[in-house]
């Protein structure tokens, strides 16, 4: 069972420029078991996925200095690792689905979601 945990633990960086949205993200990820780091800035966040090189990466589009759009595009271009990028965003445009989509998202989330909705959603990328 032990090993069952430490083969579903992901490294997770959260990019949301909400406080709350990225203070509940992060407990409700820490208590699925993972490893979760946050950020509130697009460019902080690109900085620290270089550094950190996640499992997964989880933005929202609507990021100070740098967007989730822009991030997705900097991660798929200048990440050598294949790093899955979820994106959260109160947009429910689709051109802005479709673009996010398009720069290489894995997923779009429109908020409000559910915490266990995005747990699922996480799960899908652990079983890959």
């Amino acid at each position: 069972m032990l090993l069952t945990n430490i083969l579903r633990r992901m490294k997770i960086l959260v990019a949301e420029e909400e406080p709350l949205m990225l203070k509940t993200l992060q407990l409700k990820l820490k208590k699925e078991g993972h490893e979760v780091f946050g950020c509130a800035d697009g460019r902080f966040a690109l900085e620290a996925i270089q550094h950190l090189l996640p499992d997964l990466v989880i933005t929202d589009t609507n990021l100070p200095h740098l967007s989730g759009l822009q991030l997705i595009s900097a991660v798929k271009s200048i990440i050598q690792k294949k790093i899955p990028v979820i994106v959260v965003s109160a947009s429910a445009q689709d051109d802005m689905i479709a673009d996010a989509l398009d720069r290489g998202a894995a997923d779009y989330i429109v908020k409000p979601f559910s915490l266990a909705d995005i747990a699922q959603r996480i799960k899908k990328f652990i079983a890959r």
